[in-house]
């Protein structure tokens, strides 16, 4: 080429880049029309009243969701309520059987010290039983007629 002049060369290399260009643009035009053969659109494309009719029913299953939450949010909000109330019930409740448990403690205690004293009267009773089995039977004061003689004015 290097014996053209350069008007000739810029020729044949813009011709050359003309070429290139068009084979180009057919090679992606051909690959499209494959592509498109290979994929045809069997769905025609959704109108605009089905979107705005969807949008609409989301829109309400979204606004009744929202009113659903607002009344769980309530139903929260009372259970909360029930839950601390409970819990403040058990703490009073604890205190108290606290309180009774106490109670019951002193009254066992108490208990103990009388069964204790029941005991110990009962050793002293079964003493004195014994002192008094084992003495010698004391004389009987001698009865005198007078008195024997009101009994016998029956016969």
């Amino acid at each position: 080429m290097n014996g053209l002049p350069l008007p000739i060369r810029r020729l044949v290399v813009l011709a050359g880049v003309v070429a290139v260009m068009a084979l180009g643009v057919a090679s992606i035009r051909a690959a499209s029309n494959w592509t498109a053969d290979a994929a045809p659109l069997t769905v025609e494309p959704v109108s605009l009243e089905t979107v705005q009719t969807r949008l609409a029913t989301e829109g309400a299953r979204s606004e009744a969701l929202v009113a659903d939450l607002a009344a769980l949010e309530a139903q929260v909000a009372e259970m909360t309520g029930a839950l601390d109330a409970a819990q403040g019930q058990l703490d009073a409740d604890g205190a108290v059987a606290t309180s009774l448990q106490a109670q019951l403690t002193a009254a066992q205690d108490r208990l103990a010290k009388v069964q204790a004293l029941v005991a110990k009267a009962e050793r002293q009773l079964r003493a004195a039983a014994t002192v008094r089995a084992a003495a010698p039977p004391a004389a009987a004061p001698a009865a005198t007629s007078g008195e024997h003689e009101g009994e016998h004015d029956d016969d």
